[in-house]
């Protein structure tokens, strides 16, 4: 018996699209997936977050991640994983993927989105390692959950991320509802050092003309003092899909070496 009280599931090309009420947050929720071909078991599963503003396609139809993965797999780089691209709940401009009032938008990505897999995937297993990422909002997101749930995710990473809850501000058009609305306004480096004696591998990147380049600076030089081992790393670019689009890769091959 399904955990969900309905899910709606369609196929277009080589993606996958459902509609699921989630139980964390009260209402419908999108996901895309893309599942490598051939016959799979218990695979590791890499679960995208998106920024602010977008939704489920997001990764898929402006970064075109499936096809940089299938590319890895191809090459041998990385073995097969699936993808599996939530949105993060609509709320507003953005949820920040946090426990919020009314609804769990971080108990979305780290219990339903899992669990509907399960449901839905025979290649996915309790044994499937799992993976998170995310780009802006979404590294926000990824960086905090990774870290607060060592359980549950095998490493995590984080592009162009927002850091600190505050920094919302600079994308969202009412920050005041979002501070109202959520529990607990979390930074990226508390909850860090909160589990830092359970913390799984993770890395984070930024672009040296995003808005967001000095906070990631800030971010790693704070972690190096407080002697956290991390991967960090910076490139040319700007806060755009031309960045994520491109380096997505160094994190799907990361993963690749966990699996």
């Amino acid at each position: 018996m399904s955990k969900f009280f309905t899910t709606e599931k369609a196929n277009i090309g080589e993606l996958d699209f459902i509609t699921v009420k989630s139980n964390a947050i009260g209402h419908r929720a999108d996901v895309s997936v893309y599942v490598p071909k051939g016959k799979h078991h218990d695979i590791p599963v890499v679960i995208l977050l998106h920024g602010v503003y977008g939704s489920h396609w997001a990764w898929a139809l402006k970064a075109e991640v499936h096809k940089t993965l299938k590319e890895l797999i191809e090459s041998g780089d990385i073995p097969p994983m699936l993808l599996v691209m939530p949105s993060d709940g609509l709320f507003q401009d953005g949820s920040g993927y946090l426990t919020h009032q009314e609804a769990d938008y971080e108990k979305w990505i780290v219990e339903d989105v899992p669990e509907l897999l399960k449901e839905n995937y025979p290649q996915v297993s309790e044994s499937s390692p799992l993976f998170l990422t995310g780009l802006s909002m979404g590294g926000y997101g990824a960086l905090r959950l990774g870290a607060k749930y060592p359980t549950v995710f095998s490493a995590f990473s984080g592009l162009s991320s927002i850091t600190r809850f505050e920094q919302m501000e600079q994308f969202v058009k009412d920050i005041e509802k979002l501070k109202s609305a959520v529990k607990k306004q979390e930074n990226v480096l508390e909850v860090i050092l909160a589990n830092k004696e359970n913390l799984k591998p993770f890395r984070f990147d930024c672009g040296k003309e995003d808005q967001l380049f000095v906070a990631n600076q800030n971010l790693h030089q704070a972690l190096i003092g407080h002697g956290i081992p991390h991967q960090y790393f910076e490139y040319d670019g700007e806060h755009s899909w031309d960045y994520w689009k491109e380096h997505i890769r160094e994190t799907l091959s990361f993963f690749g070496k966990y699996t």
